[in-house]
């Protein structure tokens, strides 16, 4: 098993360096950086502290080949969903389209979704509003931050699937205090 590790930046809490075995990319985090998982809300637009195993891969077949990779793999299609609403029984799940529940459509018309790695935050179980669809996905062009994933540009991830193993783990770490005050 490997720990990809999630390191913040500095500088920049949006911003971060993924770091694996033989591995190093720049990364994106949420727009407000990132918060101890159980502190999380749904919609805070913070990346989950803690460590998390790889579930699935799913990718956009029309834009992507089906990646190398030992991760179950799944092609994306049209009527894909994954539910963001806290209240509803299904919630951080994938969902069939359409869907009377509130959802975030897979088959997106940016690029964000067309490489995901679902991680295991709030899967086992599910808690209400504690956050859903935390993935691993593409970076968007301008490299902005998301709404609490992480996120890779598309040769980086592509990258990461060839490397990851099926036990293995990402670990998003907290700015400590320490290291700010030391600057």
């Amino acid at each position: 098993m490997n720990i990809w590790q999630v390191i913040p930046s500095e500088a920049d809490i949006r911003l971060g360096t993924l770091v694996g075995p033989l591995f190093e990319a720049p990364c994106v985090l949420g727009k407000n950086g990132v918060i101890a998982a159980s502190g999380g809300r749904e919609g805070d637009g913070k990346s989950p502290a803690g460590t998390y195993p790889f579930r699935r891969v799913y990718y956009r077949p029309d834009r992507e080949e089906e990646p190398v990779t030992c991760l179950p793999c799944t092609a994306i299609s049209t009527d894909m969903g994954w539910c963001d609403a806290s209240e509803d029984g299904r919630y951080n799940t994938l969902v069939s389209l359409p869907y009377g529940g509130g959802h975030e459509k897979m088959w997106r018309h940016d690029s964000l979704y067309d490489l995901v790695i679902v991680i295991g935050h709030n899967d086992e179980p599910v808690v209400p509003g504690l956050g859903s669809a935390i993935f691993i996905h593409v970076a968007r062009d301008d490299f902005g931050p998301t709404a609490g994933c992480v996120a890779l540009k598309a040769p980086a991830l592509r990258q990461l699937l060839r490397l990851a193993k099926p036990d293995d783990q990402i670990k998003v770490e907290l700015l400590s205090c320490n290291r700010v005050h030391q600057k």
